[in-house]
C-alpha cells in the first residue's frame, strides 16, 4: 500500500470513528423511536477541511446532511423534515459559508431528506436531477398526507407550514459537476433504485460520497413499498449500484441515515437485500403468501441482524419482493 493510499485510509477511518460511540454497537439496537424529528446543529462534524456532516444522531425521520464549502460558494446535501428544520440548517450554512453562495441539492424527494427546501429559496439556488423533480411534483403533497396519518405526532407538527417548491435548475443525464470554486462535487443521478430519482453527491479530490437512502448502516434498509400509493422502487437495481459504488473508490461514506462508514457499509447492505430477495423468492415458489412469508421470514432476518435498528421496516422488504415474480 503506498503512503497515499495508508493517509486516505486513515484518515477516513478517523472520519467514521468521529461518529461512533465507544460502547457495543448494538446498544443502540431498538424497535421504535419516539424522539421528535428534529435536526441538531449544534455540533457538525468535520470530516474534511470544509466538509460538514450534520449527523442524524440515529433519530427516526433525521437524515444526516451534507454542507460543503468552496471558494465562492457552499452546497447542502439535503434539509431536514418541515420548515423549522430546514431554518436550522440554512442558518448553520449561512454561518459555515459566511458571504459565498448557497446551493441545495437533494439525494431524493422523500420528506424527511427534502421538505425544509422551501426556506432556501430565500437564499439559495436549488438544484434536482430531472426524475426527481417530477417524481416531487407527482408525489410531494401525497407524501405530506401519508406521514401525518403514519407518523408520530412530533413528525406531523414538523411538517406544519410545508409547501413543496420546485429546482431552480435541473438537470438531464447521469451527472452534473458543480464547482464551489477550487472544488468540484459531482451530482450524479443513479435511476430508479429507492425512488425514480436518487442522486449521490459524490467529491472525486476527498473521495467522500453522500448516499441518501440507498444506504442506511446498521438499520434494515427503507423499501418504500406502498401500493397503490408508491411502488417506484427496484431491489435488483438497488444491489448492484450498491456494488457499483465502489468504482467510485471512496474513503468515506455518508448514508442517509446510521453512522458514515467506508464501502463496507455498502457492500455489507447489498447482501443483505440479496439474502432477503433470495429467501422470499424460494417461499413464493413454494406456494406461500405474504402473510405466512412475514411470519416465516422475519424473526430468522431479525436474528441474523441483531445490532440493526427498526426491524419493522423489514415488513416492507419482504413485502416488496413478495410482490416480485417468482
Amino acid at each position: 500500500m503506498s503512503s497515499l493510499m495508508s493517509r486516505r485510509a486513515f484518515a477516513a477511518a478517523a472520519a467514521a470513528l468521529a461518529f461512533l460511540g465507544t460502547g457495543s454497537k448494538c446498544a443502540t439496537a431498538q424497535v421504535a423511536d419516539s424522539r421528535p424529528p428534529t435536526v441538531d446543529t449544534s455540533n457538525p462534524k468535520q470530516v474534511a477541511d470544509g466538509v460538514w456532516v450534520v449527523s442524524d444522531n440515529r433519530v427516526w425521520l433525521v437524515p444526516n446532511i451534507g454542507i460543503i464549502v468552496g471558494k465562492d460558494a457552499a452546497l447542502v446535501v439535503d434539509c431536514g423534515l418541515g420548515p423549522a428544520n430546514g431554518e436550522k440548517i440554512l442558518e448553520l450554512a449561512r454561518r459555515l459559508a459566511g458571504p459565498r453562495r448557497l446551493m441545495l441539492t437533494l439525494t431524493h424527494f422523500h420528506p424527511e431528506h427534502g421538505y425544509g427546501a422551501q426556506v432556501f429559496r430565500r437564499d439559495a439556488t436549488i438544484l434536482y436531477n430531472r426524475i426527481q423533480r417530477d417524481e416531487l411534483a407527482e408525489k410531494g403533497a401525497r407524501y405530506i398526507d401519508l406521514f401525518r396519518k403514519t407518523q408520530t405526532a412530533a413528525a406531523a407538527a414538523a411538517l406544519d407550514g410545508t409547501t413543496i417548491v420546485m429546482p431552480d435548475v435541473i438537470y438531464d443525464g447521469p451527472r452534473l459537476e458543480v464547482d464551489l470554486g477550487g472544488r468540484i462535487v459531482e451530482l450524479r443521478s443513479v435511476g430508479t433504485v429507492h425512488t425514480r430519482g436518487d442522486q449521490i453527491v459524490f467529491l472525486p479530490k476527498e473521495r467522500i460520497l453522500f448516499a441518501g437512502d440507498l444506504i442506511e448502516e446498521r438499520m434494515f434498509p427503507i423499501f418504500p413499498w406502498f401500493p397503490p400509493l408508491d411502488t417506484d422502487l427496484d431491489g435488483t437495481r438497488w444491489t448492484q449500484v450498491l456494488s457499483n459504488l465502489q468504482r467510485f473508490d471512496p474513503d468515506l461514506i455518508v448514508p442517509g441515515h446510521g453512522d458514515p462508514g467506508t464501502i463496507d457499509i455498502a457492500l455489507g447492505l447489498a447482501s443483505h437485500i440479496d439474502s432477503v430477495s433470495r429467501r422470499v423468492r424460494a417461499l413464493r415458489q413454494a406456494g406461500k403468501a405474504t402473510d405466512e412469508i412475514l411470519r416465516e421470514a422475519k424473526p430468522d432476518i431479525i436474528s441474523a441482524y441483531p445490532c440493526w435498528e427498526h426491524p419493522g421496516l423489514i415488513d416492507w422488504e419482504i413485502s416488496y419482493y413478495a410482490a416480485q415474480p417468482a
